[in-house]
């Protein structure tokens, strides 16, 4: 195929020895196979902001850190650098997030040279060596939803270990590889400490995966993992060797009796204040 011009530069440095085929579109990027020596690998090709279908940036964005101050400064006030360092900030998370996620051992892709907004990592493949395709392509029996949904849910509980929010997840974007579940599409992952929304993302995405698989499982519709991680996480429970069930319940706060009583008093006391001074008593 005719090279795209976003991975000439690839081809320049040698990176990469030829573009085989797209592999799909997006709305953060472009996916093509592409050929380096006798390996195959995907080459991601981020889209401009202005191209991008992604919304509510902001959310994802949130106390992200930026190592050159004088980026953090034009990012605050919007200037041109500003919205390149922020484009560019966008487009290294995801390859910042693969790397901390594979160290972490959650089955990511792994990720290999970043150029020019190119990221270059491992394709995904299934058991007959082709591009693995996505959850939402396929269909399961009961058995083997659950398994997936179990596998994923304990990447998720990984992932949140290693401080990270995937922020987006669902059956679009896992893909189903030979050894099981791959995670993919990070480039909004947020840290699970800096970020107001990571809670909310959280809970989103293990609804998500709670759904999909339901339809294969309906057991699975009753389950609350989600809570019940996030519990674990913000009550400071070690994650690596945390056992879930998949029930929740929030906890009952005892009522302040005492509390309750000085509330009572203090109004009885203002209102017969208030009686006394318009000459009520």
């Amino acid at each position: 195929m005719k090279t795209p011009a976003r991975l000439q530069p690839l081809l320049d440095e040698g990176l990469i020895d030829e573009v085989l085929r797209q592999l799909m579109s997006g709305k953060e990027a472009k996916v093509y196979v592409v050929r380096c020596g006798d390996e195959m690998r995907a080459a991601k090709v981020y889209k401009e902001a202005e191209q991008r279908s992604f919304r509510q940036a902001v959310d994802y964005t949130e106390n992200r850190k930026v190592k050159n101050s004088r980026a953090a400064r034009a990012m605050a006030k919007g200037t041109r650098y500003g919205r390149e360092m922020q484009e560019a900030a966008w487009q290294s998370a995801e390859v910042d997030a693969l790397r901390r996620l594979a160290a972490a051992g959650v089955r990511v892709p792994r990720p290999g040279h970043f150029l020019d907004g190119v990221l270059l990592m491992e394709l995904v493949t299934d058991a007959e060596g082709h591009a693995a395709p996505r959850l939402n392509d396929l269909q399961f029996d009961e058995a083997e939803a659950i398994a997936h949904h179990d596998r994923l849910i304990q990447e998720v509980l990984r992932m949140l270990g290693a401080g990270v929010v995937h922020g987006d997840l669902s059956e679009f974007n896992v893909l189903m590889a030979a050894d099981g579940p791959v995670i993919i599409d990070l480039p909004q992952a947020v840290d699970a400490a800096g970020n107001n929304h990571a809670q909310r993302m959280l809970l989103r995405d293990v609804a998500n995966l709670r759904d999909f698989f339901g339809r294969f499982a309906p057991a699975l519709l009753a389950t609350r993992y989600g809570p019940e991680i996030w519990d674990l996480y913000s009550r400071g429970v070690p994650l690596q060797t945390a056992v879930l069930t998949g029930h929740y319940t929030p906890p009952q706060r005892a009522t302040d009796v005492q509390g309750v009583l000085r509330e009572i008093a203090d109004a009885s006391a203002e209102d017969a204040a208030r009686r006394l001074r318009m000459g009520l008593a």
